[in-house]
């Protein structure tokens, strides 16, 4: 029933992306970003025709109350079942041990599983990093939500394109649409795949998928002290009200009436929970609990989830920081522009009059700008960013 219902008019292209044959798959992600959508559509197009080869279980299922995950690749092998499609693992407490069993008992059955961005596969109980094929889904791009939602579809433009061949872009966009009113609509409701045309239902979902990630995955992968949730969801309004944070430690700390180290060890848990973006100066040499030099929420829509979609300026760092981060490493340009991705290239982002002046002198450098449709010189549109994946 529920690989029969689900629709595949729209696929995204993650679902090319990733090697299906693989005998050990894994697709990891923030809440609501699509993976379980996306495993059901590849099972109705793969396996349509003959269901019996796949099956398809969300591991948080009433079944597992009497039943061990290992039961049910015994009984499914046993009917001559191939492809094991197990959802949201993280949801099972033995999820890693049970699956290395599976694998080693039944090598010519194959499987694909879900999880939080926050499951552990180096670390896990049973190391699977040597098996395993590893996937990172994120939310819509800018182009995804323009195919998505508008029927409009571009090619995916690499970064290197856009940077050399900007107006042969744009002039194609533009023949098709007018962006900068689209771009606005996809800041404001365009990251998750689940938004209906209603704003106020949008948002309380975006509200649902913090405090899951908030009181469910926190607690459960990051040692987050249930007493303590309450405290994490205003460290996300005090740096959502307060972004691009560049962080004072001892002040946040006696803000929430914490320790220095418990602070720190709570945003980096919300970085890797997709829920923030932490951003070094030298990604290189960061360790696992050093102090970011500048914070920004994961991404634009949540800036209107949380109320504060007054701060333009800051969200477009924020889309850049998100659409580029997928691809490449984005660091914080410190000195001179707003942000260094590969350790080359220089962007400063602003509005549609931002000077030059605080790249002057920088070779590889560019200007991102809000509120353009056609790029001027090495001034390109901000939404062009949103093409890279």
């Amino acid at each position: 029933m529920l690989i029969s219902q689900v629709s595949t008019r729209l696929v995204r292209e993650t679902m090319n992306t990733i090697d299906w044959e693989k005998p050990l798959v894994a697709i990891r992600g923030s809440r609501g970003v699509g993976k379980t959508t996306l495993i059901r559509q590849y099972i109705k197009q793969k396996y349509g025709s003959n269901p019996g080869k796949a099956l398809y279980c969300v591991l948080d299922s009433m079944y597992f109350t009497n039943h061990t995950l290992l039961d049910l690749a015994d009984h499914f092998h046993l009917m001559g079942g191939k492809h094991l499609f197990l959802d949201e693992v993280h949801r099972y407490p033995t999820w890693s041990r049970e699956i290395k069993e599976i694998t080693d008992l039944y090598p010519d059955m194959k499987i694909t599983f879900t999880g939080s961005s926050l499951i552990q596969i180096l670390n896990a109980d049973a190391d699977l990093s040597r098996r395993v094929l590893s996937y990172s889904m994120q939310g819509l791009s800018f182009r995804e939500y323009l195919q998505f939602y508008k029927d409009i579809r571009f090619p995916i433009a690499s970064l290197s394109e856009i940077l050399t061949r900007h107006d042969d872009i744009c002039n194609e966009v533009n023949r098709l649409c007018h962006p900068q009113p689209l771009f606005e609509e996809y800041l404001k409701v365009g990251y998750f795949p689940f938004y209906d045309g209603n704003e106020e239902q949008y948002y309380s979902r975006i509200e649902n998928v913090i405090d899951f990630v908030v009181e469910l995955e926190l607690t459960q992968f990051c040692g987050v002290e249930p007493a303590n949730t309450r405290k994490v969801k205003a460290l996300i309004q005090y740096l959502a009200d307060s972004v691009p944070f560049e962080l004072n430690i001892a002040k946040l700390s006696a803000r929430l009436e914490l320790n220095k180290h418990t602070v720190l060890g709570y945003i980096n848990s919300l970085g890797r929970a997709e829920l923030l973006h932490l951003l070094y100066s030298d990604s290189k040499t960061i360790t696992r609990l050093q102090k970011p030099d500048k914070i920004y929420l994961h991404d634009p829509n949540l800036f209107y989830a949380l109320g504060y979609g007054e701060k333009i300026g800051t969200i477009r760092e924020c889309f850049l920081v998100n659409q580029l981060s997928v691809n490449h490493t984005v660091e914080y340009g410190k000195t001179q522009g707003d942000f260094v991705v590969d350790g080359e290239i220089t962007i400063e982002v602003g509005g549609r009059d931002k000077s030059f002046d605080q790249v002057a002198g920088i070779s590889n450098s560019y200007i991102m700008a809000d509120q353009m449709a056609f790029p001027i010189g090495k001034k390109l549109p901000l939404w062009m960013a949103g093409l890279v994946y």
